[in-house]
């Protein structure tokens, strides 16, 4: 860990000025839940204003899993048992159950039609669950800022991508957070309250307000995805959509455990979110990991309520995480559980950050002012799937805080809502588009960033351990409603070029039915010292040829960077095509470094 990040919220308020006045660093603080019963297919009912049961010493909460469909066979077994059921989604099978008795954990596991159970937190669950306080509504601060480029914002274009679109009102994006300040200046304009909800105890309460933040950095996350452009203060990537909060951070904690995370995923499916941004990771563990009962039932259930709202429509972006770590390959996690004890374990890849790293997860990492990682982002081969501004050092995210205020935080918490607001963008102009079309098409258009001189990155320029495939680009992602691109094929395998010879290099292509497309892209990185003994082709697995490029003769020029369009309409899709280079002189030589094909 470093010091001055906090990796449970992924960010860092190291300069969060509000209009010049230094604000403190969000503390953790207390927890909750009570009894209720949810919809088969949403998110539990509103919370009740009086208490629905009385709050014991040592009661704990616990995920009791079934298969989706009706769950009431299950919660009878909670009940007889000794415990009461807070909340359930039966559309995945998930009981949100309390009980004070050490031995209902292990008397559920024996119940017919229980596949898992596991405790959410090493803590009791605190008596506010059962009649949760409403947030501050805070007084407002009216600004004299106006508006102007920040280094955030140019860096993904999100400047010049406004002249293009500032985004749709009919995009919304959920704010999983500590809450949003929704009277805050440049946030009330896009603000949507009929869709905001608290899941603070793993179930939602629907009271207005209790939505609001009980910190500062929901707020904050919330200016950078969809701040207004109303000359006022700040705005964000995606300034014309709609916010809404779901607030999942606990009072006093700002905990985020898991039972208010796959609530709030279930509010995001229901409630039509296109995109949700996910600044945390979810309490106590750091890491959970399948072989301990506990755990394996958070990762269980978080990853059915994430599928969920996938398959409602809904992309989760979330933050990579602030502890410099490998998550590649991890070895050790000395900061869990962080509701209790901490203690240092051993752990594996098996082992994961959630949700970041559920399957489906748009996973950031954090860039500073320029093409850098931030000092303190997470990194690893396979896991970051795109970068974005995250600020470090003195270069901060400036963002909007509660009461009209503002201020600068770094961490990955920062990075995340940039992507957010890319695929916000992604969605306005593309309507149509599926989480998985979202997805994709925010690593086509990143910009690929090549590693610095530092061993930990692995990888190609294309894509990387320390910034996957690429910085967000905003103006990328306005460009129009280019349909989503097919399956994409490449060889890095390397193809000597001789003198005065042919040479062949074959890429395998499966799981594509049908014929090419009239538009068949050909990706060419042909090393060579005088591209004008060139001759370069793509050739069907049927053997037919097409002629990508005759270089002329007298084209002294390095090398051969370029991507072909190429009507390949009449062609079997499936089989082996093959790159075909001729070299026609003598004494240059050089190599086929790399070729690509997308359908």
């Amino acid at each position: 860990m470093i010091s001055f990040i906090s990796s449970r919220l992924r960010r860092s308020a190291v300069t969060a000025a509000a209009l010049g006045a230094a604000i403190a660093f969000a503390t953790p603080s207390g927890i909750a839940n009570a009894a209720v019963t949810s919809g088969s297919s949403g998110s539990a009912s509103t919370a009740s204003s009086a208490s629905t049961a009385a709050w014991a010493a040592g009661t704990r909460s616990y995920l009791v899993i079934t298969a989706p469909g009706d769950t009431s066979a299950v919660r009878t077994a909670v009940t007889n048992n000794g415990g009461t059921v807070f909340a359930h989604y039966d559309a995945i099978g998930v009981v949100v159950a309390h009980s004070a008795s050490t031995a209902f954990a292990g008397a559920m596991r024996g119940v017919s039609g229980v596949q898992q159970v596991g405790a959410t937190r090493t803590s009791d669950v605190p008596a506010d669950a059962y009649d949760p306080a409403l947030p501050a509504n805070p007084s407002q601060s009216p600004t004299t800022l106006t508006e102007s480029n920040r280094w955030d914002m140019t860096q993904i274009k999100a400047d010049k991508a406004w002249a293009v679109t500032t985004g749709s009102a009919a995009v919304k994006v959920g704010v999983l957070d500590t809450g949003v300040d929704d009277q805050h200046q440049d946030l009330a304009p896009n603000f949507n309250a009929a869709d905001s909800v608290s899941c603070a105890y793993g179930k939602a309460d629907t009271r207005a307000g209790a939505w609001r933040d009980v910190g500062t950095h929901g707020t904050h996350v919330a200016g950078t995805i969809a701040a207004a452009k109303n000359g006022k203060g700040v705005i964000g990537v995606a300034p014309s959509v709609k916010i809404s909060s779901v607030r999942i951070a606990e009072p006093d904690t700002s905990m985020f455990f898991a039972e208010n995370t796959i609530c709030g995923f279930m509010w995001s499916g229901d409630h039509g979110f296109k995109v949700t941004n996910n600044s945390y990771y979810t309490d106590p563990w750091m890491f959970n990991c399948p072989d301990d009962a506990d755990q394996a039932a958070i990762i269980e259930g978080v990853k059915r309520a994430q599928a969920y709202a996938e398959g409602k429509g809904s992309l989760q972006v979330a933050a990579a995480g602030n502890s410099d770590y490998d998550l590649a390959n991890k070895t050790t996690d000395s900061s869990s559980p962080n509701d209790s004890t901490p203690v240092t374990r051993r752990i594996t890849n098996a082992c994961i950050d959630i949700p970041t790293e559920l399957p489906g997860v748009v996973t950031v990492a954090a860039m500073g002012n320029g093409n850098v990682k931030a000092s303190y982002s997470n990194l690893g081969k396979d896991v970051i799937d795109i970068a974005a501004p995250g600020g470090d050092g003195a270069f901060g995210v400036y963002s909007t805080l509660p009461g009209g205020k503002y201020g600068n935080m770094n961490g990955t918490s920062m990075a995340s809502p940039h992507v957010a607001g890319v695929a916000a963008l992604l969605a306005s102009v593309n309507p149509s588009y599926t989480p998985a079309d979202i997805r994709d098409r925010l690593g086509v258009q990143a910009a690929d960033t090549a590693c610095p001189s530092d061993s930990r990155c692995t990888g190609t320029t294309a894509k990387n351990s320390f910034f996957g495939e690429g910085q967000a680009d905003a103006l990328k992602a306005v460009g129009g409603s280019t349909p989503p691109p097919g399956k994409y094929f490449e060889t890095l395998a390397d193809t000597a070029i001789v003198d005065n010879a042919t040479v062949d290099s074959p890429l395998a292509v499966s799981g594509v039915s049908g014929n090419a497309p009239a538009a068949l892209k050909v990706g060419v990185d042909v090393k060579h010292t005088y591209r004008g003994d060139l001759v370069v082709s793509l050739v069907a697995p049927d053997g037919t040829v097409y002629l990508l490029e005759d270089f002329a003769n007298g084209d002294s020029a390095d090398n051969v960077s370029k991507t072909y369009t190429v009507d390949a309409s009449s062609e079997t899709a499936a089989g082996t095509w093959k790159l075909r280079v001729r070299d026609i002189a003598t004494q240059d030589v050089g190599k086929i470094d790399a070729w690509n094909l997308t359908f």
